[in-house]
């Protein structure tokens, strides 16, 4: 489901190239769990956000499905998100001037044919909030909005989701709950999750635990072994 071989990024500032991913390599096969930790600084959320498209690599190729995203044209790129990859981030990234609702169904309006009504109000009922549907991010918890995030990022079934940080906000209770809702999606619906996380009780939870440390693999456990 994706692959990366010998991805890098740095950046330059004057002279000096700041290294921040020195080579990174790994294959995900579809529907696995895997946690992505390390310390501050490691380059954790820099290899996400390639994974996911949000930025290219300096180096490398990386491949979604199939699919060569490291030399696609914005557009292209663009649509490939779209289609491939449903993304929690730790701030929420609800827009708010738009309800809950109005949320969820943003990403089925823009990559799937059709009316998504009714498939984002599934959604918002199987992440509990059925009654906070016309509800704006202002007038819900840090909690209820994550799910908002978490309803919005499964809205057009994509067969990866990718979450950085997603319980960095919240507290114990809503973070075990947003941790479970992501946890029963990758095993009811076999969608391959990546999660950057601190939380080592998160990455316990995983079927793979990747430790990078100064922008390269250090460790790569699979569960059990």
């Amino acid at each position: 489901m994706i692959e990366v071989r010998d991805a890098r990024k740095w950046i330059q500032n004057g002279a000096r190239r700041v290294d921040i991913l020195k080579g990174i390599s790994l294959t995900i096969p579809p529907g696995q769990f895997v946690a992505i930790v390390g310390a501050s600084g490691s380059g954790k959320s820099t290899l996400l956000g390639l994974l996911a498209g949000l930025d290219s690599p300096s180096a490398g190729e990386i491949f979604l499905d199939g699919v060569p995203i490291h030399n696609l044209a914005e557009s292209e790129l663009a649509r490939v998100r779209g289609r491939k990859i449903g993304f929690v981030f730790q701030s929420y990234q609800l827009i708010q001037t738009l309800t809950a609702l109005e949320n969820v169904l943003l990403p089925y309006e823009l990559n799937v044919e059709g009316n998504g009504l009714k498939k984002a109000r599934q959604m918002l009922d199987e992440v509990g909030l059925k009654e906070r549907m016309d509800h704006y991010p202002v007038q819900l918890s840090g909690g209820e909005q994550q799910r908002v995030a978490l309803a919005r990022a499964f809205v057009a079934e994509p067969p990866i989701v990718m979450a950085d940080e997603p319980t960095g906000n919240l507290d114990s209770a809503n973070g075990k709950l947003v941790l479970d809702l992501l946890l029963e999606r990758n095993r009811r619906a076999g969608t391959t999750l990546v999660l950057v996380t601190h939380d080592p009780e998160i990455a316990s939870r995983a079927d793979r635990k990747i430790v990078l440390r100064d922008g390269v693999v250090v460790e790569d456990v699979r569960a059990g072994t």
